[in-house]
C-alpha cells in the first residue's frame, strides 16, 4: 500500500491518508478557523438598526435620536473633531509652502525651532483632552438614572474629578507666558488659534447641551465641570498659539 497518498482499501476498510495532505489540511482548518473569528471580532460601521429612527445607548436602551442625549453626544463628538482640526494646523505659520503668515516666505533656524514649540505641552494636552472627550460621551451615554444602567456599568464610566484638575493645572502654567489680558478677544491670528477658539465655541455648546442632565441626575457633575474647564482651557491654549509665535491676539473694538 502506497501511504504517500490518500486511499481506501475495500478489503480492510483502512482509509490512509498522506500525512502532508493531512497536515495542511489542518492547517486549512485552522486559519478558517482564525478568519471567522477575526471576521466575527471587527467591529461593522453600519447595523441598519437605526433605520428606524431611534439609537442605542450604551446601556442598549434604544431612544429616538432627536432625544436629548443623542444631541449631546453629537455635539461632544463636534468638539473632539474641532480640537483634531486644529491640531492639524499647528504648524501652519512655519509651514513655508503654505504659509499666509510669513512675509519674506525664507526660511530660518528660528523657524525650525518655533515648529516645535508646542510639541512639549499644547499639543500632548490636545492628543490626552480628544481621548477623555471620548469618556465623556461614555458617561452621556450611559444615563444613570436608567434601570437598564447596571452598576457595573456606571464604574466603568465614572468620570474622575482629577481630569478637571489636569486641566486647571495646564491653564495656570500657560498663564504664566502670557500677557495679562485686558481686553475681549475676537478670534483669529494664526490658524492654530482661530481653530482653537472654535473648538471652544462648540464646547460651550456641549456644555449647555450636557448642563440639563447633569441637573436631572443621569450624569455626573464632574462631566458638566470637564467641559466648562475645557472651554477655558481652549480660550488660553489659542491666547498661546499666537503669543509663542509672535502674532497679536485680535482685540475687540467697540464701535
Amino acid at each position: 500500500m502506497n501511504t504517500n497518498t490518500t486511499s481506501l482499501s475495500k478489503a480492510d476498510d483502512v482509509v490512509v491518508f498522506d500525512d502532508d495532505n493531512n497536515d495542511e489540511n489542518n492547517n486549512n482548518d485552522t486559519t478558517n478557523a482564525e478568519e471567522q473569528q477575526e471576521e466575527m471580532n471587527k467591529f461593522k460601521v453600519y447595523t441598519k438598526t437605526g433605520d428606524d429612527g431611534t439609537s442605542s445607548l450604551y446601556n442598549m436602551e434604544r431612544r429616538a435620536k432627536s432625544d436629548v442625549v443623542f444631541d449631546a453626544l453629537g455635539d461632544c463628538d463636534e468638539t473632539n473633531v474641532a480640537i483634531g482640526i486644529a491640531r492639524v494646523h499647528a504648524r501652519d505659520f512655519f509651514n513655508i509652502d503654505n504659509n499666509d503668515n510669513n512675509v519674506d516666505g525664507e526660511s530660518s533656524s528660528s523657524d525650525d525651532n518655533g515648529r516645535r514649540c508646542f510639541d512639549e505641552d499644547v499639543l500632548p494636552h490636545l492628543e490626552i483632552i480628544q481621548s477623555r472627550l471620548l469618556d465623556v460621551g461614555s458617561a452621556v451615554a450611559t444615563p444613570l438614572t436608567s434601570e437598564k444602567t447596571k452598576d457595573g456599568m456606571k464604574e466603568r464610566c465614572r468620570f474622575d474629578e482629577a481630569h478637571v484638575a489636569a486641566i486647571e493645572s495646564w491653564i495656570d502654567e500657560y498663564e504664566k507666558e502670557l500677557p495679562a489680558l485686558t481686553n475681549f478677544l475676537c478670534p483669529g491670528g494664526t490658524k492654530f488659534a482661530a481653530f482653537l477658539h472654535q473648538a471652544r465655541a462648540i464646547c460651550r455648546r456641549c456644555e449647555r447641551k450636557v448642563q440639563p442632565m447633569v441637573e436631572g441626575g443621569d450624569v455626573e457633575k464632574s462631566v458638566g465641570m470637564y467641559l466648562n474647564r475645557l472651554s477655558d482651557y481652549l480660550f488660553v491654549a489659542a491666547r498661546v498659539a499666537n503669543h509663542r509665535v509672535g502674532v497679536e491676539d485680535v482685540a475687540y473694538k467697540k464701535a
